[in-house]
């Protein structure tokens, strides 16, 4: 069985950070395009960051760009979402979710495998 799970949100002020990670069972990162997602409340969802493992390349939006890292551990199959200076617009919940090609970046709609999704507030 496929899991994708997504850790590490909470509540955080402006201007703080937080390391969101996801982790993988019964699929191997390293072959798949890991992205991050988030949804506000009435918002459409967003893609974040994107890592195209196979080919080691990586994708930002505009808006967290200069202030978000994705990284990837293939030893852990585990990938990370670093947020440094944190701004309230950035509060979501925040998923995370694989596929062996990602070619629906930043949209998402042909993302195979999703996780529950992890709560991030930043607070003014």
């Amino acid at each position: 069985e496929v899991q994708v799970v997504e850790s590490g949100g909470g509540l955080v002020q402006a201007g703080g950070s937080l390391r969101l990670s996801c982790a993988g069972s019964g699929l191997s990162f390293d072959r798949f395009a890991v992205g991050w997602f988030r949804q506000a409340p009435g918002k459409e969802r967003e893609g974040v960051a994107c890592i195209f493992n196979s080919m080691g390349t990586t994708h930002y939006a505009d808006s967290v760009k200069g202030r978000f890292t994705i990284s990837s551990d293939n030893s852990k199959n585990t990938v990370y979402l670093q947020m440094n200076s944190l701004k309230p617009e950035d509060t979501a919940v925040y998923y995370c979710a694989a596929d062996l090609w990602g070619r629906s970046w930043p949209y998402g709609t042909e993302f195979d495998y999703w996780g529950q999704g992890t709560q991030v507030t930043v607070s003014s």
